[in-house]
């Protein structure tokens, strides 16, 4: 699991090289890295060769400049491709990885041959609005600087990365993202370790919250229908008991990507098949790359 580096402009990205055979490009999801793959380079391996990157502030990645965008986290991951000499390649991508994954796929059409999105941010971006008395009013937040002040969402959250507090982010995931199975001691150590790295949440929480891949209308604005631009096939994951990335967000791409889409329902499943189900997802990962 050692990481290497490259450059790309301004930024030194960080990313993991295991395995042999045809590509697969891994992006992961908000508070995490790279290394969140572990369960799932472990299975395929053999099989492909698997490349896992930091974004942009995430990880051991620099975070040189700041970002408004989904897509500017896919300039980068296709910026770190060509990087590496990479044409063509598998795509995986995870929560918010997801969404990175299908601005990619959306704007480099030629390069990547299939998607598999796990738990994959929905098209319409994630609601994240102003707060009355810790109520959602459904109103957009103006602004990032605004939006740091959410009491629920991002604020507390701030004070954690702030304190580098492994305990209470530890709390946190076993609450929303590992509501099926942990993780043994030794994984959640380094995975929390990872998670701790992260430098970017405000620009992300609200790249998340203005993503709009679609043609309607948000309360941060219009779609860009850029949805319409993907030309891969695409696999969603839709776990049962996800309760961060809910059915109708999965639901959404899938019925806004047509005949490109395969839907994969989890059973007994939360937001990390890579803990919960990991034999189950490596065999489907499989199964639609080969």
């Amino acid at each position: 699991m050692e990481k290497k580096f490259i450059s790309i402009g301004s930024e030194k990205l960080a990313y993991l090289d295991i395995g042999q055979g045809p590509v697969v490009i891994m992006v992961h999801g908000n508070m995490s890295s790279s290394v969140h793959y572990e369960p799932l380079i472990s299975r395929i391996k053999d099989k492909f060769r698997c490349i896992a990157v930091d974004l942009r502030g995430f990880g051991d990645s620099s975070y040189n400049n700041r970002f408004d965008t989904l897509e500017e986290l896919a300039d980068d991951v296709n910026a770190f491709t060509e990087a590496l000499g990479i044409d063509s390649y598998y795509l995986v991508g995870w929560s918010n990885g997801g969404g990175v994954s299908l601005k990619l796929c959306a704007k480099y059409p030629d390069k990547v041959k299939k998607f598999f999105d796990i738990e994959g941010a929905g098209l319409k971006g994630y609601p994240l609005y102003r707060k009355v008395n810790y109520q959602s009013t459904g109103e957009p937040y103006a602004n990032k600087e605004e939006m740091a002040t959410d009491p629920m969402q991002v604020g507390p959250v701030l004070a954690i990365f702030e304190k580098g507090d492994s305990a209470m982010m530890t709390s946190i995931w076993d609450a929303t993202i590992y509501t099926v199975n942990k993780p043994t001691r030794e994984q959640n150590d380094l995975w929390m370790s990872e998670t701790l790295k992260q430098r970017n949440l405000v620009d992300l929480d609200w790249a998340l919250a203005t993503l709009n891949m679609s043609d309607e209308f948000t309360p941060y604005g219009k779609g860009d229908g850029s949805i319409h631009n993907i030309k891969c096939p695409v696999a969603l994951t839709m776990a049962e008991k996800d309760i961060v990335v809910p059915d109708y967000m999965v639901l959404d791409n899938y019925n806004a990507l047509g005949e490109l889409a395969t839907l994969l329902p989890y059973e007994n499943c939360g937001h990390s098949p890579m803990v919960d189900c990991p034999d189950r997802l490596a065999e489907d990962v499989v199964k639609f790359f080969s």
